[in-house]
């Protein structure tokens, strides 16, 4: 930003507005919510927040469009633009502590990254505005500017209620076992594959399975979650928050694995990892078996998959004992 006393006079209330999102930033990412009196209206809450998420995204526009072409917009006017976008970034982060975490853990930690996502987008806009020549609209501050509007949209498509919120979860999860399992299926890249002995090409069989079977018990929890799930009582909405908890270290679990079957392969890293995702999926199953979503036709397939998980543990191990 040039350094004449104009330039000064608009880049400092700039400054000073950048300062405070990143205040706010910081705050709705570390803070708590307010404690609910049992008189919380999600609907109303979702209604409030559109309005104020689609006020930021209006305040964003006008200070990028502002600094877009010559002539530069008058001191007074910064300061003006600057005020009406931090009261923007207030209200929005307002509402958002509004959301009570009795409403769910999984829905209030959505709504918080994406309220923190809108108030980065914005925060970087603004550095971009100080940080450009003011002669011309730079490709940075389009991007950026962009990169708010989209924080923006992404409002419309969060979840309705924990249930969904935990929905969402189980759906990401999925997507990223799915892919842990095609990675070990389509086998190392190159000429590697040389490598695979006859011993380690068995002690795969197994270990797919136990992957299998995670990627099934993550499918079958999503169509209990869907017929089942129940956000009305405290107790419910907890146990739908465990269920999104607990299926996250499932992909973790599995890429430790798959990681372990790359030759040259790794037979004790194997019989560990075994152990570990296997000790990890008869936990998931456990708390689905005590969950509300698990009904009786639920317990048909949670004791299929429980024997799944020890016969391939079994025959992994068995398979590792021979080898030495």
């Amino acid at each position: 930003m040039s350094s004449d006393p104009c330039g000064e006079n608009v880049s400092l209330p700039l400054r000073n507005l950048l300062n405070s999102i990143r205040c706010v930033a910081d705050r709705v990412r570390d803070g708590e919510s307010n404690a609910s009196d049992g008189a919380f209206d999600l609907s109303n809450f979702r209604d409030a927040l559109n309005q104020a998420v689609k006020a930021v995204s209006h305040e964003a526009t006008k200070l990028s469009l502002a600094f877009s072409k010559p002539p530069l917009p008058s001191p007074q006017d910064v300061e003006t633009f600057s005020e009406s976008t931090m009261k923007s970034v207030l209200s929005l982060s307002t509402v958002y502590y509004w959301l009570p975490k009795d409403q769910g853990v999984s829905l209030r930690r959505q709504v918080r990254d994406a309220t923190v996502e809108v108030l980065e987008g914005v925060g970087q806009l603004v550095e971009v505005i100080l940080s450009s020549p003011l002669q011309s609209l730079s490709q940075d501050q389009l991007t950026s500017t962009g990169s708010v509007w989209s924080a923006c949209d992404h409002f419309a498509h969060l979840p309705q209620d924990n249930k969904a919120a935990v929905l969402m979860v189980l759906s990401d999860q999925i997507g990223v076992v799915k892919d842990a399992i095609e990675e070990v299926e389509q086998g190392p890249r190159g000429n590697q594959d040389t490598y695979w002995s006859e011993q380690d090409r068995l002690l795969i069989g197994p270990c797919r399975g136990l992957m299998m079977a995670a990627a099934a018990c993550l499918k079958k929890l999503t169509s209990a979650v869907k017929a089942n799930g129940d956000v009305t009582t405290a107790q419910n909405l907890a146990q739908l928050d465990d269920l999104a908890d607990i299926t996250k270290e499932i992909s973790p679990g599995l890429d430790d694995l798959a990681l372990c079957l790359y030759p040259p392969m790794d037979y004790s890293g194997v019989e560990n990892n075994v152990s570990k995702l296997a000790a990890l999926l008869k936990k998931v199953l456990e708390i689905i078996r005590s969950s509300h979503v698990c009904g009786e036709s639920q317990l048909t397939w949670v004791q299929f998959l429980e024997g799944a998980v020890d016969h391939n543990l079994q025959k992994a191990q068995d398979l590792i004992q021979q080898d030495s």
